[in-house]
This record gives structure tokens, sequence and C-alpha cells, in this order.
């Protein structure tokens, strides 16, 4: 799905170590702001997995009404053939408004 380009991780954030110089940082200091940074990245982390989950459930339904309206299709165009032969005439109107509704669900047209 997506695909995240971090360049570092919570735990390379967490292991990183810097050297001490006269006139460094201060450790304490230095060690409360990757907190806040291992905070936010795990927060990403977990928002993202999170949005592709939703996406790929969504990309999974969205093949399954496509699909179901395939087959209404096919079964129109059967019902079409025979209803010209006199049968089930009354089945195709209600086919009709069940694929029609259906369109709408997939394609986002709730008019």
């Amino acid at each position: 799905m997506y695909e995240v380009n971090l360049n570092l991780s919570p735990k390379e954030i967490l292991n990183k170590e810097f050297k001490i110089d006269a006139k460094g940082y201060r450790p304490q200091e230095v060690d409360q702001y990757l907190d806040t940074i291992i905070e936010d990245y795990t927060e990403f982390i977990r928002f993202i997995k999170k949005l592709e989950k939703e996406n790929k459930d969504i990309v999974d339904e969205n093949n399954m009404l496509k699909n179901e309206i395939r087959k209404l299709k096919m079964e129109l165009e059967t019902m079409s053939e025979t209803s010209a032969n006199g049968k089930y005439t009354s089945n195709n109107v209600d086919l009709l408004k069940r694929l029609s509704n259906l369109e709408k669900i997939v394609y986002g047209k709730n008019e």
C-alpha cells in the first residue's frame, strides 16, 4: 500500500548517544527532546497503519460491489433475452432498481 520512508525508527532515536563536550548540550534536555520525537514517530506509525487498514477495507468493499454489479448486469442481460420471449418481465424493473442502487453506492452518486 503506502510505503513510509522514515530516516529513523523510534528504537534508533532511543539508542542514539551523543558525545559529551565541555560546551555541549545538557544530556537531560537531549533525552527529553528525543522522548518527544519517539512519541511522535510511534504515533505516526500507528496512524499510518490505521489508514492503510481503512484503505484496504474500502478497496475490498469497492471490488466486491463492482463484482456484484457485473453479476447483476449479466443476470439482466440474461433476463432481457428471456424477456424477449415473454418471461420474467416483472423482475426486470426490480433488477434495474437494484442495479441502479448498487451503482449509486459504488460510484458515490446519491441522487
